[in-house]
């Protein structure tokens, strides 16, 4: 780093995004990307919104907001766009967690940076031996809570009524669930902000609604809530959500069809993949995303993730304790799969 660096960020860790090698052509398994394209209403209403793109588009994306509280049965002035859901993740960070903040110790990466970087002070509640939350751990806490349901990169998934018992155990506190992967099997939790003013709900569009290079996102929320996000928005950046993706979330909500689709391909492909794997000797969480979390019997994870990576397959490893044995595996088309399996039994042979 620089002399003029901040000293304020030295200790800083950042997030470690999925790698995105060009020296090959691989089957790219580690990003949990969706293998579909973006809608043809989607793709279009993006091309027509590029057309005015020496406008400023609006801070209020105002015509997305009314489609997303249609599609939600919420008000308008309980929902806020982001730029992907990052960004209102670290602006919860910034709004809510004066006390502090609280998540799980395996759970998505860029909490603990959003903590680090905001200068909050933070705690990690350890998994339950099978990966699984003990929601008596979060009840009566003191802090901001952050649960992504279903967790990643374990897969595993919260009911609705067990999410309820934390927000209602915490009324000083808010709650936020990160429902990025939600559309894939579990159950949202959005009908609950009308009982609970201290529940913050977020999602994405880059997973199954094939934005991720679009970044798109958003939260919902009681209108307290909303607009104190709304002040950190407008205190950074107004204009977060440009013409072109605003158009094509609008697009994608009217191709809903389309996308529940896709969804219960890669539901029907991630049992055909846990199926295969298991038959390979490979153990794995029960996921309710759009990946698996596996490990095999007797290879660690790492030999298995370089020797798929050499033969042109990505899959995510993290190296980091309690994980080192998995590999996540995002589930792609069935054509995806079936090459990737192809090639893990040529790893496995090679290995054992």
């Amino acid at each position: 780093m620089s002399r003029f660096f901040s000293s304020k960020y030295n200790c800083l860790i950042p997030y470690t995004p999925g790698e995105q090698p060009k020296d090959m052509q691989y089957i790219k398994l580690n990003t949990n990307e969706s293998p579909f394209a973006p809608s043809k209403m989607a793709q279009e209403r993006a091309a027509n919104a590029a057309k005015n793109l020496q406008l400023y588009s609006d801070p209020e994306c105002r015509d997305l907001v009314e489609a997303v509280a249609k599609y939600f049965a919420v008000q308008t002035d309980e929902i806020i766009f982001t730029n992907g859901s990052d960004e209102i993740l670290n602006f919860a960070f910034m709004a809510f967690c004066e006390s502090g903040a609280v998540f799980p110790d395996i759970t998505y990466g860029f909490y603990p940076v959003f903590a680090q970087l905001n200068g909050v002070e933070y705690s990690e509640i350890p998994l339950q031996d099978d990966f699984t939350i003990n929601i008596s751990d979060y009840k009566s806490i003191g802090k901001t809570i952050f649960i992504a349901n279903p967790n990643a990169p374990t897969g595993i998934v919260l009911a609705a009524s067990e999410i309820e018992e934390i927000v209602k155990a915490n009324p000083d506190n808010v709650v936020v669930i990160d429902e990025a992967y939600v559309d894939f099997g579990a159950e949202s939790v959005v009908p609950l902000i009308k009982k609970y003013n201290n529940l913050l709900v977020t999602q994405t569009f880059s997973k199954s609604r094939s934005l991720a290079g679009g970044r798109l996102g958003f939260g919902i929320g009681c209108k307290e809530l909303i607009r104190d996000l709304n002040t950190i928005k407008y205190s950074t950046n107004p204009y977060n959500v440009n013409r072109m993706t605003e158009a094509a979330g609008i697009g994608a909500l009217e191709d809903d069809e389309y996308y529940k689709t896709n969804c219960g391909k890669i539901k029907e492909n991630r049992q055909w993949t846990a199926n295969e794997l298991k038959r390979l000797g490979f153990i794995m969480t029960d996921s309710y995303a759009n990946f698996l979390f596996a490990k095999h019997s007797v290879v660690g994870g790492k030999e298995i993730y370089l020797r798929l990576k050499e033969k042109g397959v990505l899959v995510r490893h993290f190296d980091k304790s309690g994980l080192r044995d998995y590999n996540r595996i995002t589930i792609g088309s069935r054509e995806q799969m079936q090459s990737f399996i192809q090639i893990l039994e040529e790893v496995l042979k090679e290995l054992l």
